[in-house]
């Protein structure tokens, strides 16, 4: 059988400020621009998981699409989803909440549970705005 990839795309709404106390309100306004709002500024995100695998002989799956949407919903989006990322996510605390460093925190939340359900995580794409996206694959290049 062929390796086969599926993509499961999830949905949550946050809010964040990218600031550095260390530096100066000039600096971060410099670095960071309006993404360095004393009022914080939100994002729609979509977030799409990519799982890789062999399709099962008895069901044709590599992973149950009803299962990974649980998984992620309860991992990911419920921990995310209308929260304040700076204030509200235990484990951002202390990072800079860019949307590459979120990235990696998703992908160490969604790689044993998508593994135990049969799955192997390949990809993650979050999508900040419809312009502005970052993909992670895990640390492995991906080409």
């Amino acid at each position: 059988m062929k390796t086969v990839y599926i993509v499961r795309r999830e949905h949550f709404n946050a809010a964040h400020k990218l600031w550095r106390e260390d530096w100066s309100a000039e600096k971060n306004e410099e670095v960071f621009g309006k993404c360095s709002n004393k009022n914080w500024h939100g994002h729609n995100f979509n977030l799409f998981v990519t799982v890789k695998g062999v399709p099962s002989e008895e069901t044709g799956f590599i992973i149950d699409l009803k299962e990974l949407s649980r998984i992620i919903k309860r991992d990911v989006v419920e921990t995310l989803d209308h929260k304040n990322l700076n204030l509200d996510v235990p484990y951002l605390a202390g990072l800079l909440p860019s949307t590459e460093n979120l990235i990696i925190k998703i992908w160490e939340i969604l790689e044993t549970p998508i593994a135990e359900a049969g799955g192997s995580l390949a990809k993650l794409r979050l999508e900040e705005t419809e312009n502005n996206f970052v993909e992670y694959f895990g640390g492995a290049e991906p080409f």
